[in-house]
């Protein structure tokens, strides 16, 4: 079984306060991960207040990109920092979790996404959970425009057939006008209008963009708060339910 689990830049960061990682969610997340070991995992880690507000500086974001070397390594550079700062408070807890940095791993070629899954693919045959990031990604014609995590949740399921896929929000699940809850999405329609951008600086499109995404994954996905990070790495579907599968 595989599970590709996106951990959402507002649990893992101080999302307001830029670079600041947020210990003890992160800490959390650990003893999770821990007491709960899932095999075959894959973690996504989102930018949060190091990634965003860096492509924010220099105009980035999926549609938008740059040849200026200076600016790309600035937003890069600050995803390995807080890539670097998470596998840190993993490994600690013995769990072996192993950075891959999609810069390196491929190319966008306008709608069109190819990542080498070597290094992934291996990294599960040696007992290790890969760890990637949003990030830049070289794109034809483009300079270097924004890999969202969002979109490597998609590639990834796909690519390895997850059976499971969750998305840890600050949020219990995507909520309607009241704030509460919706239990299930099956059409971007149905929930358009309550959906909308982050609160705080998002490149990648906020949760519209996220709902479109995993609508499309073919698969249920799972959007959910920490609280219940441990009830979905035991098998449980909390929060909302996005499932586009039954579409025609």
């Amino acid at each position: 079984m595989v599970t590709v689990l996106k951990l959402g830049g507002s649990v893992i960061t101080e999302k307001e306060h830029p670079e600041i990682l947020a210990t003890e969610r992160v800490d959390q997340i650990a003893d999770r991960l821990q007491s709960s070991m899932t095999e075959r995992l894959i973690l996504i880690l989102g930018g949060g207040s190091f990634g965003h507000p860096a492509a924010d500086r220099h105009g980035l974001s999926v549609e938008l990109g740059t040849h200026d070397a200076r600016a790309i390594a600035d937003v890069h550079g600050a995803m390995l920092r807080l890539v670097d700062h998470v596998i840190e408070r993993f490994v600690e807890r013995e769990i072996p979790a192993v950075a891959f940095h999609p810069m390196s791993m491929g190319v966008r070629d306008g709608d069109t996404l190819t990542l080498s899954h070597d290094g992934v693919q291996a990294a599960f045959e040696e007992g290790f959970i890969p760890t990637l990031h949003g990030d830049g990604i070289v794109t034809v014609d483009d300079g270097v425009t924004i890999l969202s995590g969002d979109t490597l949740v998609a590639d990834l399921a796909h690519q390895f057939d997850a059976d499971r896929v969750g998305l840890c929000s600050r949020v219990p699940g995507v909520l309607d006008e009241e704030g509460k809850v919706i239990d299930r999405i099956e059409h971007f329609s149905s929930v358009s209008s309550v959906v909308g951008e982050s609160d705080a600086t998002d490149v990648t499109g906020g949760m519209a963009g996220k709902v479109e995404t995993l609508l499309d994954l073919g698969i249920p996905a799972s959007v959910f708060d920490l609280d219940s990070l441990g009830d979905f790495l035991e098998g449980a579907q909390p929060g909302t339910t996005i499932d586009g599968s039954r579409v025609n």
